[in-house]
């Protein structure tokens, strides 16, 4: 069974930084995608960035420029910077892991801005 663990979120004034990682343990083929979806109170869940076992990105246009994702495929783990972050990028956070043949989720972790 495949579990995904997310740490480092937490509150932050505007213009900060916070760094969110999330290891995923259990069976876990090679070839996946993992990233970070976010969900803001009254509004559905978003793609954040996201990225594959062979390097190449993705991000939302809201955070291209202020987000950066990285992993470690040795140690199945996945982060991602938040720099300059705005109000409007507080939601919970959750990481994702993507094989192709099913999704897992994360538990979320909380990522408040304050202005």
């Amino acid at each position: 069974q495949v579990q995904l663990v997310e740490s480092g979120g937490g509150l932050v004034q505007v213009g900060g930084s916070l760094r969110l990682s999330c290891a995923a343990s259990g069976r876990i083929s090679s070839i996946n995608i993992m990233g970070w979806y976010r969900q803001a109170p009254g509004k559905q869940r978003e793609l954040v960035a996201r990225i594959g076992s062979g390097g190449w990105t993705g991000y939302a246009n809201s955070v291209k420029g202020r987000f950066t994702i990285s992993r470690d495929n040795a140690k199945n783990t996945v982060a991602l910077q938040t720099d300059s972050l705005k109000p409007e990028d507080t939601a919970v956070y959750y990481c994702n892991l993507d094989t192709g043949l099913a999704n897992y989720w994360g538990q979320g972790t909380q990522v408040t801005v304050s202005s």
